[in-house]
């Protein structure tokens, strides 16, 4: 199974991707989930909210060179498949680049492992991490990227890399193509074809002769209501 499986597995589960973003102290004010694609414009927020979202999204945290790096890291974490696209492709690190300023608390953590990366790619290669080849980053990500393996000089790396893949997950799958990719619809109505008659009939009631015929019937439950401008039920 491969690590984009497990993520749709995850994320099929019970956990949703708001629990994923991590280091969000109490008194932090944390902005919705889909702020960064709100602008601001979300229906039913305060004005203060509005022009908090405009603040957060005029002032810049990543540098050119950290957006390289994250823009390599997230689509390792989540490429593009014959089934949805990559990371990078639906705005993943500006997602990221959000988080940041909504949640201050985790910025020298996000940078320091950033620096972190140049360090290991000198250690190991003599060379900074934008100038690996894509089989050099791997051996850095493979490094960090599997918790249960990883060597305890890693430790703080690992710890790293759990922020930063929470932080794409939580990204990608607040994205429509994200919602797409696990089959999310959401509330979506459907027919119902009233009270079972056993649960009826256990509380003392019976549903009415001449009504039988336009009560809906079981094999009809998965089709999706339909109304007509009067709100009248026409499929």
């Amino acid at each position: 199974m491969n690590r984009r499986e497990n993520l749709k597995l995850l994320f099929t589960g019970t956990v949703g991707t708001g629990l994923l973003l991590t280091g969000c102290s109490p008194e932090e004010k944390a902005l919705p989930e889909n702020a960064l694609l709100s602008g601001g414009t979300i229906g039913g927020r305060t004005e203060e909210e509005k022009q908090r979202d405009q603040e957060l999204l005029s002032e810049t945290f990543f540098t050119d060179d950290e957006r390289k790096k994250l823009s390599t890291l997230v689509d390792i974490i989540m490429p593009k498949d014959s089934e949805s696209p990559a990371a990078t492709e639906i705005g993943v690190v500006d997602f990221m680049e959000f988080m940041m300023k909504d949640q201050p608390a985790n910025q020298t953590r996000m940078r320091g492992g950033l620096m972190w990366l140049d360090f290991e790619a000198d250690e190991k290669f003599g060379k900074v991490f934008n100038e690996l080849s894509e089989s050099e980053v791997i051996q850095i990500v493979d490094e960090v990227a599997w918790p249960d393996t990883a060597k305890p000089e890693y430790e703080g790396g690992v710890r790293w890399f759990n922020m930063l893949r929470n932080l794409t997950c939580s990204g990608y799958f607040s994205t429509e193509p994200g919602w797409k990719y696990m089959g999310y619809v959401g509330n979506t109505p459907n027919a119902w074809d009233g009270v079972p008659q056993e649960v009826m009939a256990k509380h003392g009631f019976q549903l009415e002769e001449k009504y039988l015929s336009i009560y809906l019937k079981p094999e009809d439950r998965g089709t999706i209501i339909q109304w007509d401008d009067e709100g009248n039920v026409t499929g």
